[in-house]
Order: C-alpha cells, then sequence, then structure tokens
C-alpha cells in the first residue's frame, strides 16, 4: 500500500506510516472531516447565493407588462416625494418643520398605538414604544411590499418613509432638555408631569439626558440616509419600467 499523505510503499497490515509516521485511521477520519466541512460549505454557499439572488429579485422585481398610466402616475409620485424629501433634508431639524409638516399628523396615530401595545412592559417601554411604534410601521409595510407585493417602487417608497420617521423624531429627542414643543394636548414638557414628555423621561431613566442633542442630530441624518437611500431605489425602479415600457413600444 501507499501511505494516503507521503505515498511511501509498504506493507498492507501497517497501521502507522514508516516513512512520515502519521497513523492511518486517524488520517483518514481528519481527511474525511476536512471532506465533509467543505461540502458543508459549498451546500451553505449555494444557499446564500440562491438567497441573495432572491432578495436582490425581490428588491429591483419589475412587471414585464408596463401600464403607461400607471407608469406616468408613478414619475408624478416619485417627484412629489423627491421635491418633499429634500425640503426634509436642507431644513435643519431645529426649526422642526417636520413636526409642522402632514406626515406629523400621519404619524402621530401610530406613535400613540405604540404607548398602548408597550404598556404591558412597563413605563420605560411604555414611552419608548411610541417612537418604536412609529418607526416600525413603515418597515413592516416595506416587507409587505417587497415579500408579498413584490412592488419594489412602492417598498422605496416605504424606506422614505421610515426615513422621514427618524427626521420626525430628531425635533422630539432634541427637546428632551429645553422642553419647549408643543406637545398632543397643547402643553409642553414643562407644564406636563414627568413622564408625559417621552423622551424626557427616556433619557433622564437611562441617564443619556446630556446626549439628547448628539442622538437627535443621528435620527435626523439617519433618516436622512434612509431618504436618498429611497430616492436611488425608486429611482432605478422607474429606470427599469421605463426600459421595458420602451421596449413593449418597439415590438408593437
Amino acid at each position: 500500500m501507499k501511505c494516503p499523505k507521503c505515498n511511501f510503499e509498504q506493507a498492507d497490515q501497517n497501521t502507522e506510516c514508516a516513512g512520515c509516521g502519521i497513523i492511518f485511521e486517524k488520517y483518514r477520519k481528519y481527511r474525511s472531516a476536512i471532506s465533509d466541512s467543505k461540502t458543508a460549505d459549498t451546500k451553505n454557499n449555494q444557499e446564500n447565493d440562491r438567497i441573495g439572488a432572491w432578495m436582490v429579485n425581490a428588491l429591483f422585481y419589475v412587471k414585464p407588462d408596463v401600464n403607461l398610466l400607471t407608469f406616468g402616475i408613478r414619475v408624478l409620485f416619485f417627484l412629489v416625494i423627491l421635491i418633499w424629501g429634500l425640503k426634509f433634508i436642507f431644513t435643519p431639524l431645529e426649526t422642526n418643520y417636520t413636526g409642522q409638516s402632514i406626515w406629523h399628523l400621519i404619524n402621530l396615530p401610530f406613535h400613540e398605538a405604540g404607548h398602548i401595545i408597550f404598556r404591558p412592559l412597563g413605563s420605560f417601554m411604555t414611552s419608548l414604544g411610541g417612537s418604536l411604534t412609529q418607526v416600525l410601521m413603515p418597515l413592516i409595510c416595506m416587507a409587505t411590499f417587497v415579500i408579498k407585493s413584490r412592488d419594489g417602487f412602492a417598498a422605496s417608497f416605504a424606506l422614505w418613509w421610515t426615513g422621514e420617521n427618524f427626521m420626525d423624531l430628531a425635533p422630539y429627542i432634541n427637546d428632551a432638555r429645553s422642553l419647549s414643543l408643543p406637545l398632543l394636548g397643547g402643553n409642553t414638557g414643562r407644564t406636563s408631569p414627568y413622564g408625559f414628555h417621552d423622551w424626557e423621561f427616556i433619557l433622564k431613566e437611562s441617564g443619556l439626558i446630556r446626549y439628547d442633542h448628539v442622538l437627535a442630530n443621528f435620527s435626523y441624518k439617519f433618516g436622512t440616509i434612509l431618504m436618498i437611500i429611497s430616492f436611488l431605489w425608486g429611482g432605478y425602479i422607474l429606470f427599469k419600467y421605463c426600459r421595458n415600457l420602451i421596449r413593449k413600444t418597439k415590438k408593437d
């Protein structure tokens, strides 16, 4: 027989190589373990490739049949949220422009519902739950559009809405010490009992009250990034629709 490692020829009954000294049984188990590991890695890589391909297809899927009217409406809608989003991005958070826009009124019911949903988890999560639900709602919509509806354009708008929510929360976080913003019911943080102003309570209870401006700016900038990504995402989807529309027109 030949040694499986060094190819040294020796008697068949040997259990240990006379050339390199390996024990054949242990070496075979070692090689078998490596082979099994490589097979598992290959399967994992193939599975990851399939998941990656599915995600790309889901995020950027465009129906081959393009309706000119639908395409035109989507282009118009995209221009509206683009201009609106740029207004949000280039307006400083200190102006509370997001809090004075109609989107704040759209977000408010989800915010208040979050306080009720998270109430069983205690006072801290009750306060935090409003902001969490406000952000989670558009994310749930985005996941639904991607997975169930396979509508990347609608999902890109949901991402825009998520970014707007982060920007909407920024002035509230920024107000945690000054307590001057008007709250629900017409009160301010200064005239309300402790715990009524969500972010005063959250940051004081967590010992982060001195970082209110830092966290507010982070929330605003993160929302800005999400909006920019949504512009690129939605714009690319519209480009694919336009390309399919041109192809359809040429065929006809």
